[in-house]
């Protein structure tokens, strides 16, 4: 009998599988043609890390510092032969299924214009725009040419929010919804080391919208629609302050948003003055609550009878694990994204919102959302 007929065969059986389970999963689809368009928003530090571009194939960039490109493409290893001057120069030469814009809020209106008519999907870093009007525009225009517009925020992919998410809304652990309180911010985008070309935008108010208003609170508005369904507020009540005027002295630096709900309540607490980094969401239901305390770490209380737990919530699964991979599924047609946090239907709630909030922030009263 020849042996090897039976030991090839059993060796194989055992080697195979064990080099198989090193190997990281590709996705089932081809790589989407990607171009980055902007490198002034400190986010793009996300997409150009080569463990985030599974999925993706980024072919242009479009910046027209060339000392800041320079600089990425040492960092990053990309050619500066793909780096372009500006966003009509790039479509000539190139042709990218997807764009993804890391310019400034203001910015976000020019890519859609540009790139939508020509078929190219488009994700934006939060929020989707400056204001309603540009919001609308944008929508109306991905629409027309039947593209998806997305929005991209670092919270959309905590295991703990989607948790909190899977506990109140899908399995009603925490009875109806009462009061949604969410934390966002830092200690300023100059007090943490915010390269100078972010902070250059970010703190006037004709690129950005505001301060820590639209900075941090659009992660708020964001998840408030999300957990109440899509439902809009009735209501919209701000209040701003300049804490810190000689550092930031064209646009707030805290702000307090209040939305108000048939049966319920959202407070956003958006602050580039709290002592330390914050992303936590807490939902109160009419019986228990769930709050988030980073990513992954959760506690929950579902009575008064019973004690106060703390999880660990599962990671997201892939594409759902980062907005690279999850923008190239939806592109592909694998994943529909209608109802999650990146769609344009929450974003366009939220953007009601933030200018309910300005407003109210502006005149001191009340604003209604129709």
């Amino acid at each position: 009998m020849n042996l090897s007929l039976i030991i090839y065969p059993l060796i194989l059986g055992i080697i195979l599988p064990l080099f198989s389970r090193g190997q990281t999963k590709k996705p089932t689809f081809l790589p989407v043609k990607t171009a980055v368009i902007g490198l002034v928003h400190t986010h793009v530090h996300g997409i150009l890390n080569p463990e985030n571009q599974e999925g993706i194939d980024i072919i242009a960039i479009v910046e027209p510092n060339r000392s800041l490109a320079k600089q990425y493409a040492e960092q990053y290893g990309f050619s500066m032969s793909i780096v372009y001057p500006d966003i009509e120069s790039m479509l000539a030469a190139t042709q990218p299924e997807l764009v993804t814009a890391f310019n400034t809020i203001y910015g976000h209106l020019e890519v859609v214009e540009k790139c939508a008519p020509k078929g190219i999907h488009v994700m934006v870093e939060k929020p989707l725009a400056i204001s309603s009007e540009h919001a609308k525009k944008m929508a109306e225009l991905a629409r027309e040419y039947e593209v998806h517009l997305l929005t991209n925020y670092e919270t959309t992919w905590y295991g703990s929010n989607h948790y909190a998410y899977k506990g109140t809304v899908d399995e009603g652990m925490i009875g109806e919804v009462r009061k949604i309180v969410v934390h966002d911010g830092h200690p300023g985008p100059i007090e943490i080391g915010c390269p100078p070309e972010f902070v250059e935008w970010l703190c006037k108010p004709e690129w950005n919208g505001g301060g820590a208003i639209t900075d941090f609170g659009c992660y708020g508005a964001n998840l408030s629609t999300w957990l109440m369904k899509g439902e809009k507020p009735q209501a919209v009540l701000a209040m701003t302050q300049q804490i810190k005027p000689d550092i930031y002295p064209e646009v707030d630096d805290e702000a307090t948003i209040i939305l108000t709900y048939p049966k319920a309540q959202a407070i956003i607490q958006a602050s580039w003055n709290w002592p330390v980094n914050r992303k936590d969401l807490h939902v109160y239901g009419k019986t228990g609550y769930i709050h988030t305390i980073d990513g992954r770490r959760v506690r929950v209380r579902l009575s008064e009878a019973d004690p106060e737990k703390e999880i660990m919530a599962p990671e997201r699964p892939k594409p759902f694990h980062n907005p690279y991979t999850y923008m190239a599924a939806v592109v592909r047609g694998k994943v529909d994204p209608k109802g999650s946090l990146s769609s344009l239907e929450n974003n366009l709630i939220v953007m009601e919102i933030l200018d309910a909030a300005r407003a109210s922030a502006k005149t001191g009263q009340l604003i209604p959302i129709e």
